[in-house]
């Protein structure tokens, strides 16, 4: 960080940096928790349930940084799964998400990790996970288009036990 702020011409020195170092390597550690941790891992409270009714959380706010420019990228989670015999705690849905997003990360692999992860734990008939988030490296430099908001999904599982289907579950979260 120092040889960053000499390369654009700061001080590292000067009073209001004199500590900029280390808060930042303190601000990085935290960002970048998530790295060498297992996201399958963060499901581990999970229960035996014969429901083959959808789950779907909705609402998760979550905030990333861009592998490609170290910038944040931000947005709101809606995953759902349909259950085949095991249901996870809600929170630990949202720590896989935690965990996945707390790496350096692109969007894309970012979603496909987090719907992995359900699939694998869980077990169950379909997965969906969908995030929206905006991108800092969009909105502050290059094409500096703001409040461009970027869409991935993904989708596991053949959904045999849901009549509705995918687009039954998907259905489902985009209604409220």
């Amino acid at each position: 960080m120092t040889e960053i702020l000499a390369a654009i011409g700061e001080d590292s020195d000067r009073e209001g940096l004199q500590d900029t170092p280390a808060r930042v390597a303190r601000m990085y550690e935290s960002l970048f928790s998530g790295v060498g941790m297992n996201t399958d891992d963060a499901i581990d409270a999970v229960f035996e349930a014969e429901s083959h009714d959808p789950v779907i959380v909705s609402g998760l706010v979550f905030y990333s940084v861009c592998e490609h420019h170290l910038l944040p990228f931000y947005g709101e989670a809606r995953l759902g799964y349909v259950p085949n015999g095991k249901i996870a705690g809600i929170s630990k849905l949202a720590r896989a998400l935690e965990v996945a997003s707390h790496r350096p990360q692109v969007q894309e692999r970012l979603t496909a990790e987090v719907a992995d992860s359900i699939f694998n734990v869980l077990q169950p008939d379909g997965v969906v996970v969908e995030l929206e988030a905006e991108h800092l490296c969009m909105a502050m430099r290059g094409v500096k288009k703001p409040g461009t908001r970027v869409l991935t999904s993904a989708v596991r599982g053949e959904f045999k036990n849901y009549p509705s289907g995918q687009e039954g579950l998907l259905a489902l979260m985009h209604s409220r």
